[in-house]
């Protein structure tokens, strides 16, 4: 991991993209109910506010390790996700 900057625009990337990709679901299927779409995206937002969260929080000791967990746990929500999104 480069810097806490780069960590902060991967978050916001990651989930900007899937945020946008069930906006064009959405778009392209007028007719379908977009109940569960509008849930991925309030997912998509509070994951995006816990991570940031905890990118500013100071307190960890060891900042590496910090990190990567952060950086892990936004791979496997972003997957999570995507595969929510891929079940529409």
């Amino acid at each position: 991991m480069a810097n806490i900057r780069d960590l902060k625009k991967d978050i916001n990337f990651v989930l900007g993209d899937i945020i946008e990709a069930v906006y064009i679901w959405e778009y392209s299927n007028t007719d379908k109910d977009t109940k569960k779409s509008e849930a991925i995206i309030d997912e998509a937002i509070a994951t995006f506010d816990d991570l940031i969260a905890k990118v500013n929080d100071r307190s960890a000791e060891n900042k590496k390790a910090h990190f990567k967990a952060i950086n892990n746990e936004l791979e496997e929500k972003g997957k999570a996700l995507i595969e929510k999104l891929n079940a529409l």
